[in-house]
C-alpha cells in the first residue's frame, strides 16, 4: 500500500530547507520552493520552472499540494462574486468578493460548516465537518485577489473572516493563515486591513490580546440582553454577555483598538428602544463602532428584517450617545452571497 504523501505546505521554510539538505541538495532550494508555494501560489510542482526536472519529480514522489479548486463562481448584478470552493477531500466551502467604489473585500471561511448554533444563520445549520487548514484559508484569498484584478481592475484591499465557521474555534490555523497573508513572503497585506469576526468566545478573545495580534476584531452581537441573545444564539448560555464584556475589556486594555459590533435588527425580536439602550450600555466601556446589518432571509420566515423606523431609532440612540454607527446594505443577495446566507446552495 502506497504511503500517503504529506502536504508540502504544512512544512515551514526551515523544514523545507532541512529536507533538501537531507536529500544532498543545497538549503537555498527550500527557499525557491517556498516562494513558489506561497508568493507565486503554484498549483503543481510542474509550475516551478526554475527548479530542475529531477528535483520536481523528487518533490512529486514525496509530497502533494492540496490546492483548492473554485468549483463554481457566481456573479451578482451588484458585482459581488461568490465562490464555491472544493477542498482536497471533496468538501465545499464558500467565499465572497464584495466590491465597493473604493475597495474590494474578501469574505473568507474558516470551517466547513460551523461550530456554533446561531438560529438566524444558514451556515449554522450545516454540521461542522472540520477546520480549514492555513493553506485552504490562504488559497481563498488568492482566488479572490485574482478575481478582483480580473473583474474590478485592482488588487484585493481588505479581508474579513465572516464566511462559514467561527474563526476563534479554529484559532491556530486562522493565525497561521493571517501570518502567511501578511508576510512579505506571502501576500504582504497589512494586518490592519484584516478583520476577524467572532460570535464571542471569551477565552479566545483574551488569548488574541495576549498574543498581541495586529488585525482588527469584530463581534457578532445582535442583542445586549442575555435572554434575547440566548434565544437567537443559544451558545450565549455558555458564554453569557458578562463573560464576553469582561473579555472585550481585557482586549481593549491590551490593544487599545476600537471594537466593532455587528448587529442585525429583527422585527419583534430586538427592535425596541430598550434593546438599543442595552446596546449603548454594553458599548460604553471602550471606543466602539456598531454596524447595523440588513438581514438576509434563509427561507423559513422566522426572522424578518425590522422596519426602517426601528433602524432609524437605533441610529438616533447610538449617535446621541456618541457611538459611531453605520447602516450596512447587503451585497450579493441574488446569489445567496450575503451575510448569513452561505450554505453551499450554489
Amino acid at each position: 500500500m502506497e504511503a500517503k504523501k504529506k502536504d508540502i505546505r504544512a512544512l515551514t521554510k526551515k523544514q523545507l530547507r532541512d529536507f533538501f539538505v537531507k536529500q544532498g541538495d543545497k538549503a537555498f532550494r527550500g527557499n525557491q520552493v517556498y516562494e513558489w508555494l506561497w508568493q507565486k501560489s503554484a498549483h503543481s510542482f510542474e509550475d516551478m520552472t526554475n527548479v530542475s526536472l529531477e528535483t520536481r519529480q523528487m518533490l512529486e514522489d514525496n509530497f502533494v499540494i492540496n490546492h483548492i479548486k473554485v468549483d463554481q463562481m457566481q456573479r451578482s448584478s451588484d458585482g459581488t462574486i461568490k465562490n464555491a470552493v472544493r477542498l482536497h477531500d471533496d468538501l465545499v466551502v464558500e467565499s465572497v468578493l464584495i466590491p465597493t467604489a473604493t475597495r474590494t473585500t474578501a469574505c473568507v471561511s474558516s470551517q466547513v460548516g460551523c461550530s456554533l448554533d446561531c438560529r438566524f444563520c444558514a451556515t449554522s445549520r450545516l454540521k461542522r465537518m472540520r477546520n480549514l487548514n492555513p493553506d485552504e484559508i490562504y488559497d481563498q484569498v488568492v482566488a479572490i485577489d485574482n478575481e478582483s484584478r480580473l473583474y474590478h481592475n485592482r488588487p484585493l484591499s481588505n479581508i474579513v473572516f465572516m464566511g462559514m465557521g467561527e474563526p476563534l474555534m479554529n484559532y491556530n490555523n486562522v493565525l497561521k493563515a493571517i501570518d502567511k497573508i501578511t508576510s512579505p513572503e506571502g501576500l504582504g497585506m497589512s494586518p490592519k486591513r484584516i478583520v476577524v469576526s467572532t460570535s464571542g468566545v471569551p477565552k479566545m478573545i483574551k488569548k488574541m490580546a495576549d498574543d498581541k495580534v495586529k488585525f482588527k476584531l469584530a463581534v457578532s452581537l445582535h442583542s445586549a440582553i442575555d435572554e434575547i441573545r440566548t434565544s437567537i444564539m443559544p451558545f450565549n448560555a455558555t458564554f453569557p454577555l458578562s463573560d464576553l464584556r469582561e473579555a472585550l475589556q481585557y482586549w481593549y486594555a491590551a490593544t487599545k483598538n476600537r471594537i466593532t459590533y455587528e448587529y442585525v435588527v429583527w422585527d419583534a425580536i430586538n427592535d425596541k428602544r430598550k434593546d438599543a439602550e442595552a446596546l449603548v450600555e454594553f458599548c460604553k466601556f471602550a471606543p466602539s463602532k456598531v454596524n447595523l446589518i440588513e438581514y438576509n432571509p434563509i427561507d423559513d420566515g422566522e426572522f424578518q428584517q425590522a422596519h426602517s423606523k426601528a433602524i432609524d431609532m437605533y441610529v438616533s440612540v447610538l449617535e446621541a450617545n456618541n457611538i459611531t454607527v453605520t447602516v450596512r446594505r447587503s451585497r450579493g443577495k441574488d446569489i445567496d452571497a450575503a451575510c448569513g446566507q452561505l450554505a453551499n446552495k450554489s
